[in-house]
């Protein structure tokens, strides 16, 4: 199961008490205090973990916490440390406060380690309130309390390349036909229900990695059909491709403009990336040149721009393509890897 969002608690450990002990020896009358201080609770961290892709380990959990530290002992000996609670999530988890909506930690890199809740202190054991005019003490300190908080675990799938489009315009066709992933492909909307990725190689010395959401509909920001869940994972992408069917889902035009709404809508930020225009099914269309020179048109736009000019409120190239006859593909590869090199 894919599980990108979960909520639960977390705690740090809360510090040992010290002890209010004397020493108590054969021949030695009056030994004087001897308690040792309690050992400090265990901390919490996170740390980013190529080898887990989902938070499903985390879904159902509502309280996870560190070990709290041990009571410090007879004999001036500190109590056992408590361990700590280290939390394994893929790169690419963005970690918030769920009460304020603050976001308390970002792991993009694989081994990124970071503390997020510090194990409380130890209390001093009665040995350190010993002075001239209280030879014999017996308070001791108790620990202090670990700190706790509520959290939001959000997955954001790392990619360099977005796909975005409406159901069944030929993304999973696509990502499978240039890249290792094995998408599920059919005839019916939302055949992709979790987001995929894939790694493209262009020649023998690069690649980029490319990331399939499920379909986004009109007014998918406000909550319609499935790709407002998801597209958070398309955030952290260097650039969108927008995918515009030719052989169905009417007029090319609006299908663009709904979707650049969409983008916009869920995010202001994300509608700035940088991005390019495929125009899919070419082979299944009727008027193809035709439906092009209307699109192109209507942007004002030629086919595509110059790298070092390059105006990111307009696409960088807009080209058709068929994933059932390779047609330009592999150019598709090629402008794709120019436009991330910028």
């Amino acid at each position: 199961m894919f599980v990108d969002s979960v909520k639960f608690e977390i705690k740090s450990g809360n510090g040992g008490a010290g002890s209010s002990s004397f020493r108590r020896e054969k021949f030695i009358e009056l030994g004087g205090p001897d308690g040792g201080d309690g050992g400090d609770g265990g901390s919490v961290y996170f740390i980013a973990d190529n080898n887990t892709h989902t938070l499903e380990n985390y879904k159902g959990k509502r309280l996870l916490k560190a070990k709290n530290g041990a009571d410090g002992e007879p004999k001036k000996k500190t109590g056992k440390k408590g361990d700590d609670l280290v939390l394994i999530v893929p790169p690419g988890t963005a970690i918030y406060d769920d009460e304020s909506g603050e976001l308390l930690l970002d792991l993009v890199e694989v081994g990124q380690k970071q503390l997020i809740l510090k194990g409380a202190k130890g209390g001093l054991g009665n040995v350190h309130f010993k002075s001239s005019r209280n030879q014999a003490p017996t308070y001791a300190q108790p620990g202090l309390k670990g700190e706790s908080k509520f959290i939001r675990l959000e997955l954001k799938l790392i990619a360099d390349v977005g796909l975005v489009g409406f159901p069944n315009v030929g993304k999973s066709t696509l990502i499978s036909t240039i890249s290792n992933a094995k998408p599920q492909i059919a005839d019916y909307e939302f055949t992709t229900l979790t987001p995929k990725l894939g790694m493209v190689a262009v020649d023998e010395f690069s690649g980029f990695v490319m990331a399939d959401i499920p379909g986004i509909i009109e007014e998918a920001s406000d909550g319609k059909g499935l790709g407002i869940e998801f597209l958070r994972h398309i955030e952290r992408t260097k650039i969108l491709l927008f995918m515009i069917d030719l052989a169905g889902h009417g007029d090319i035009i609006e299908q663009f403009k709904t979707l650049r709404n969409e983008i916009e809508k869920f995010s202001p930020k994300l509608a700035k990336r940088d991005y390019a225009v495929a125009l899919t099914r070419s082979d299944a269309s009727q008027d193809t040149d035709i439906k092009i020179k209307e699109f192109l048109s209507s942007l004002n736009f030629q086919a595509k721009q110059d790298i070092y000019e390059y105006d990111n409120q307009k696409p960088y190239f807009v080209m058709d393509i068929s994933s059932a006859t390779n047609k330009n593909i592999k150019e598709l590869k090629f402008a794709l890897m120019e436009l991330l090199k910028r």
